[in-house]
C-alpha cells in the first residue's frame, strides 16, 4: 500500500522512534498527524507535512477527536503506535515492594495506550474505500524484545509489550474483513532520548553485546521497517524484531 496523498497517525512523534517514522512518512508524501503530549509537542521543530496533535493515548475521547482530525482531509491508511515508557522497578527491592500503580501505568500507556488508538483508528479506516484485494490500511505497533527477554527491574515494561505482542495476531483477525492489517516491530538497543543521557562507555558497552551489526540501531532504521511493512500488502499478524540478533541477558 502506498502512503502519497493519504493520511498517517504516528503516536509518540514528537521524538525518537515516532518522530523518525513521522519524516519518514511525510518524505513519501503522506499527511501526518503526530498524536503526543503537549509537553512533548511544545519543543518540537515544525516539519513539513506534518501536524502535530496534543493528545494522551490513554484518554479516549482525545484519541477519538485526534483521528477524526486525522482523516478530514485524505483518506486515514496508516497508523504507527511508538508512545511509550520505560521505567523500571523490581518485584521486590531495597525499599520493599513493587508498586503496583506504577504497574499499572506502564502497562496502562504501553498496552492499553496501543489498543486505544488502534480501536478508534479501525473504526474510520473501516469506513475508507477499499483498495486492491480489498486492503483499507495497516497498523504498526511497536513491542520491544523485553517482550522476549525482559531484565531484572523490567517486570511492568516487559508484560506491557508481552501484551503488544500477544495482541497482534488476534487484531489481525479482527480486523481482516475490514481489510486492515497488523503488525508489530520488537526493536532492541535503538538509539533514543533516553541513551542520550548515559555515558559513551556505557554506551559501547551496549554496542558491544549486539551479535552483528555491532552498534546500536538507528531511528531511520526502525522508520524504514514501519513503512516496509505498510507497502508489503502480504505482511500481516506479524511480528517483527529489529535488534541485530540480539537476546537480552537477565542484567
Amino acid at each position: 500500500m502506498r502512503v502519497f496523498d493519504t493520511a498517517a497517525i504516528v503516536t509518540g512523534g514528537a521524538s525518537g522512534l515516532g518522530a523518525a517514522t513521522a519524516l519518514a512518512l511525510s518524505k513519501a508524501g503522506a499527511q501526518v498527524y503526530v498524536l503526543d503530549l503537549p509537553s512533548a509537542i511544545s519543543d518540537v521543530s515544525a516539519v513539513d507535512g506534518v501536524t502535530y496533535v496534543p493528545t494522551d493515548v490513554t484518554d479516549g475521547s482525545q484519541v477519538r477527536e485526534a483521528v477524526q482530525r486525522a482523516s478530514s482531509e485524505a483518506p486515514l491508511r496508516s497508523v504507527i503506535n511508538c508512545a511509550g515508557i520505560g521505567p523500571s522497578m523490581r518485584i521486590l527491592g531495597k525499599k520493599g515492594g513493587h508498586d503496583l500503580d506504577f504497574f499499572a501505568r506502564v502497562v496502562n500507556v504501553n498496552l492499553c495506550g496501543t489498543f486505544n488508538v488502534m480501536a478508534a483508528a479501525a473504526e474510520v479506516i473501516a469506513q475508507t474505500d477499499p483498495l486492491e484485494d480489498g486492503q483499507r490500511g495497516v497498523m504498526v505497533n511497536t513491542a520491544s524484545i523485553a517482550a522476549f527477554e525482559g531484565q531484572v527491574g523490567q517486570a511492568a515494561y516487559a508484560a506491557s509489550k508481552g501484551g503488544v505482542v500477544a495482541l497482534t495476531l488476534p487484531a489481525a483477525r479482527d480486523l481482516a474483513q475490514y481489510g486492515i492489517r497488523v503488525c508489530t516491530i520488537a526493536p532492541g538497543i535503538l538509539e533514543t532520548p533516553m541513551l542520550a543521557t548515559v555515558s559513551e562507555e556505557f554506551r559501547a558497552g551496549l554496542a558491544a553485546g549486539v551479535p552483528f551489526p555491532q552498534r546500536l540501531g538507528r531511528p531511520d532504521e526502525y522508520a524504514q521497517l514501519a513503512l516496509a511493512i505498510i507497502e508489503n500488502d502480504y505482511l500481516n499478524g506479524e511480528v517483527v524484531r529489529l535488534d541485530g540478533s540480539l537476546r537480552m541477558a537477565p542484567r
